[in-house]
């Protein structure tokens, strides 16, 4: 039997280099996503039914659609579009099929419009403009819903209050004037028009304000409502 020669320090293999253990990496990004989502989700079902329950004016109103937009912007169109959903499921549950259309319909859709156009850094003209039309045809898809589920005409409601307004205002004006039908009907879509312009950009201010210190980067407002804000 031979023996081998010893070896040299310079033949032995090199010795592995001291590292500190690390635990093994965990993907904690989906859980986090599924749990935001899920709570975001829940806070706009609340702001709705504590609105509906205590109705607080326009006060939560520009609230809605927010916890959608944030879910936007945090982990994108997926998880918006969920917490959209899981939203009116849970309205659904606590209040009816009819009530939870109504948010979702415009309400959850406005967010999850709103925070694919902030995600791009569209400006607030154009995001303005596409939240008033999705507003404004969620105010008449709900005048839709309601008059089909009373077995009423809500718009020829809507007609005579408007017509009445008219009148009023002639009548101030001291002007013979009797409006017409198509006048009426004209006044009442852009009367509809303007109150969703106004709510679509009190979200925005609202929404501006909120998520720029949640360290959310939105388009910056346009110049003449920094002046008037007296934003350096």
């Amino acid at each position: 039997m031979t023996v081998s020669p010893p070896r040299s320090p310079a033949d032995l293999p090199p010795e592995p280099e001291n590292r500190p253990l690390q635990p093994p990496r965990t993907d904690t990004i989906a859980p986090l996503a599924l749990v935001e989502t899920a709570f975001l989700a829940s806070a706009a079902s609340l702001i709705w039914l504590v609105n509906f329950y205590f109705p607080l004016g326009p006060a939560l109103r520009v609230f809605f659609s927010l916890p959608i937009a944030l879910v936007y912007l945090r982990w994108g169109s997926r998880s918006a579009w969920m917490a959209a959903i899981v939203s009116g499921l849970l309205l659904s549950v606590l209040m009816g099929p009819p009530r939870s259309i109504q948010y979702v319909m415009p309400y959850g859709l406005l967010g999850v419009l709103l925070g694919c156009l902030w995600r791009r850094g569209v400006g607030w003209g154009r995001s303005i403009a596409l939240g008033t039309l999705l507003s404004a045809t969620g105010l008449f898809f709900r005048i839709a819903l309601v008059s089909t589920l009373l077995g009423d005409d809500l718009w020829t409601y809507v007609t005579v209050q408007v017509t009445g307004l008219l009148e009023w205002g002639a009548t101030r004006l001291s002007l013979l004037w009797r409006p017409e039908l198509g006048a009426v009907q004209g006044a009442t879509v852009l009367m509809i028009l303007v109150n969703a312009a106004v709510y679509v950009f009190a979200v925005h201010l609202v929404s501006w304000a909120v998520f720029e210190r949640l360290g959310l980067r939105l388009p910056p407002p346009p110049r003449w409502v920094q002046t008037l804000l007296e934003i350096d």
